[in-house]
């Protein structure tokens, strides 16, 4: 009977594990394991075999070792190299490591032999144990195919489940810590569950792996696939003059040749390389063509040399342009300042002013006088910040905003912008386009301007800009901030007759083909024109009613024997009908309780007239003629002005309690507001509490206050040519007003009579009848 102790070489393995009843051949290279073999082969050729822990311990210790291996016998010995063995052996037994009492030249210890439990009797759970085995072991078979059939047949055969899982331990993939613990499980039925549940693990991994490999190569085969197609899609291409490669030539060279910025060039040279690696026909890729399109279209390092001449600046906007003296100074100053300063940064200009009056006309000489390219694009209605900013490049139908493709479409980098209609700007939920115009029109922060769609620092520094209001109420305060305000006002009308024989008659003549002496329009035509045919500030009805009477005359000579058409204003009637507007309906003689007052309309002035009666009553004081509130205001101040001075003024004390007071605003159709009728008002309820008559040739303008003091008003230019108009002889404006007298027409100033007045008893010394009269 064999000893259950013994005394064996020990040979150290490294990721390998042998168990009883199976052969294993390995090589061995460490000197300790070579004098271990010579060893065992000098004695009954019998070498205990055990695992190391880890694996790249050169020089293992006890605490290496695994606690159990295998007793072997070495089968055969073969010499692969000088250094080097191949070894053939056979596991006989399980045994424990009791000491590894030798280390040098080689480790020898004293192991103890392990008997396995004994397994009981062979039950249909066992049986049911080695099926399941079976079955998960063919899958593990069908997913390597790599296992030779007589392990296959060997394991299939036989019926001890302990040796069916030492087999199949040895033979499948397996980490030696698995392995391990399968060769120390010495209970054959738990070896052989142990086993089951690793060779499941395993199926299920290599399953992983196979589906994971199999995707890879089929992504493999799609990304060959697809280089095949596009070298064919290249070669296609090239055969039909579509080569892609030349297009990316092109656009490098383009994009080098602009010699742009480094952060310029670096962006659109990447974007280059980004269409190069799309294929042709793809949607990325008419994405970023369309996208260099666009950049390479901007006028980059393109501009026009500024006019610095100041004399042919002004000869051409004279000749261009009657009036807007103010206008005119101020662009023939931003032009010397050029002459000095070369460099200056441009301007903002806003031009106000009513309807028809040549703001976008003067900004179009502005460019011409300047010598720089012109782009104009209205802002009425525009209610999405992207239209200022422009759509971000990867949206449907994306492009740049309105002003860098302004840029792209004046073909400069310092052009004449011209913003139309800048006061009916709105928002919605789409943002608000005001607020992105506030880098644009701020030259502190226009030099790096970023479209949305660019993505690029554009430098907008050297753009001038002007834009256009026919007011500042409802610009943004942060906006009108930006800009230098410049008012156009009313043409009076001897400008309009100036401008109507200049610019206009000259015009519509061209544009119906006739020549200067087939038609005559005498300057008495055109003043009753501009009275009774046209009200506004500007000049485009006039223009129009030119062109109607061009029609007319134009049928005339087709259809008669004339050859020139004469027109006066006596002929007017004939040719246009009748008389559009008349004198508006004013006093002209003394009356009681009636005033003539100057108001300011979007057409220009016009003459408004207060009527007010006193009746007895219970003090009620009524309001008509569609008044808004501050007129409303207005007329309650007068009234406690009065109150306040009855004694001074010769009126009831008690009026207010014993008289009702009806306060009329003639066309009560017509919406009124405003503070400036005040001295008006005041001036009708003291005739008509008094009976005193006020005079027929005065009208008068001006805000009262409750101590009776008048207070400035605007649009006085318009009011005085209203005045002039229609007959009035005397103008009664506030004090603070005489410096604005200035502005006025020179025709106007001399055929009125201003007097300035800083309260209402020299209004009512000025306006009223005296006693007696």
């Amino acid at each position: 009977m064999e000893l259950s102790t013994l005394n064996l070489p020990v040979l150290a393995l490294r990721g390998l594990t042998v168990f009883p009843d199976l052969t294993l051949s390995f090589d061995v290279e460490r000197e300790i394991s070579i004098y271990a073999l010579d060893c065992a082969m000098e004695a009954d050729r019998r070498i205990f075999l055990v695992t190391q822990r880890e694996i790249g311990v050169m020089q293992p210790q006890e605490e290496d070792l695994y606690e159990v291996g295998t007793v072997c016998h070495i089968l055969q010995i073969i010499k692969t190299s000088d250094s080097s063995v191949r070894v053939v052996v056979q596991g006989e037994s399980r045994a424990h490591i009791r000491r590894l009492w030798q280390l040098k030249p080689f480790l020898q210890a004293n192991v103890e032999l392990l008997e396995e439990d004994f397994p009981g009797k062979f039950t249909n759970r066992t049986e049911a144990l080695l099926r399941q085995t079976y079955a998960i072991f063919g899958e593990y078979k069908e997913l390597v195919n790599n296992i030779p059939d007589e392990i296959v047949s060997a394991i299939l055969d036989c019926r001890d489940p302990g040796k069916v899982a030492d087999t199949l331990a040895q033979q499948i993939t397996l980490h030696h810590d698995d392995r391990q613990t399968i060769l120390e499980q010495l209970h054959p039925i738990k070896r052989l569950q142990k086993m089951n549940e690793l060779l499941a693990y395993e199926v299920d991994v290599i399953s992983l792996e196979m589906q994971m490999d199999q995707k890879m190569r089929q992504r493999v085969a799609q990304v060959q696939k697809d280089m095949i197609l596009r070298e064919q899609v290249k070669v296609l291409q090239h055969e039909l003059g579509e080569d892609g490669d030349e297009e990316i030539d092109e656009y490098t060279e383009r994009v080098k040749a602009l010699h742009l910025s480094e952060e310029i060039e670096k962006k659109l040279l990447k974007e280059v390389n980004r269409l190069a690696k799309q294929p042709y026909g793809s949607a990325e890729a008419s994405v970023i063509r369309n996208y260099l399109d666009v950049c390479l279209e901007m006028p980059w390092n393109k501009q026009t040399r500024d006019r610095a001449d100041v004399a042919k600046a002004k000869a051409l906007l004279d000749r261009e342009h009657f009036g807007l003296d103010k206008v005119k100074e101020r662009i023939l100053e931003l032009i010397a300042v050029r002459q000095i300063n070369p460099d200056a940064k441009g301007k903002i200009l806003c031009l106000v002013g009513p309807p028809g009056v040549g703001k976008t006309s003067i900004a179009i000489s502005v460019a011409k006088a300047m010598n720089r390219k012109l782009s104009r694009l209205s802002l009425g209605g525009v209610r999405d910040e992207a239209d200022i900013r422009g759509h971000r490049k990867t949206y449907i139908g994306a492009m740049p905003g309105r002003i860098i493709d302004a840029m792209i479409r004046s073909g400069s980098m310092n052009p004449l912008l011209v913003l139309d209609e800048i006061d009916k700007l709105s928002s919605d939920m789409r943002g608000d386009p005001a607020s992105a115009l506030l880098e644009v029109l701020d030259s502190e922060q226009n030099y790096a301007f970023r479209d949305h769609f660019l993505e690029i620092p554009v430098d907008l520094s050297r753009v001038m800009f002007i834009t256009t209001a026919n007011t500042t109420d409802t610009i943004p305060r942060p906006l009108l901030d930006r800009m230098e305000v410049i008012e156009l006002n009313s043409y009076t009308d001897e400008e309009k007759v100036e401008i109507a024989k200049r610019h206009l008659l000259p015009k519509q003549l061209k544009e119906h083909g006739l020549k200067k002496s087939q038609l005559r329009l005498s300057d008495g035509a055109l003043r009753k024109m501009i009275a009774a045919y046209t009200r506004e500030s500007g000049v485009r009805v006039l223009e129009r009613q030119i062109g109607r009477l061009c029609r007319k005359a134009a049928m005339q000579l087709v259809q008669g024997d004339v050859k020139r058409v004469s027109i006066t204003d006596k002929d007017l009637k004939d040719f246009l009908g009748v008389e559009r507007y008349t004198e508006s309906v004013h006093i002209t003689k003394d009356e009681t309780g009636v005033v003539n007052g100057l108001a300011w309309t979007e057409v220009g002035g016009e003459i408004l007239e207060v009527e007010v009666n006193v009746m007895d009553g219970s003090g009620k004081l009524e309001l008509t003629g569609n008044l808004g509130t501050v007129m409303q205001e207005s007329a309650k101040t007068a009234l406690s002005c009065l109150r306040s001075r009855s004694r001074a003024l010769g009126i009831e004390r008690d009026f207010y309690q014993t008289k009702d007071i009806h306060i009329h605003f003639p066309e009560g159709a017509v919406p009124k507001d405003g503070p400036s009728a005040g001295i008006a008002i005041t001036t009708a309820m003291l005739s008509a509490l008094t009976g005193r008559k006020v005079r027929g040739d005065v009208a008068m303008t001006g805000e009262v206050t409750l101590r009776g003091r008048v207070l400035p008003i605007g649009g006085l230019k318009e009011k005085t040519m209203a005045a002039l108009r229609n007959g009035v002889k005397t103008v009664i404006i506030p004090k603070e007003n005489e410096k604005d007298l200035e502005e006025i027409d020179r025709t106007v100033r001399s055929k009125l009579q201003f007097i300035g007045v800083e309260t209402v008893d020299a209004v009512f010394a000025a306006a009223l009848v005296p006693c007696g009269e």
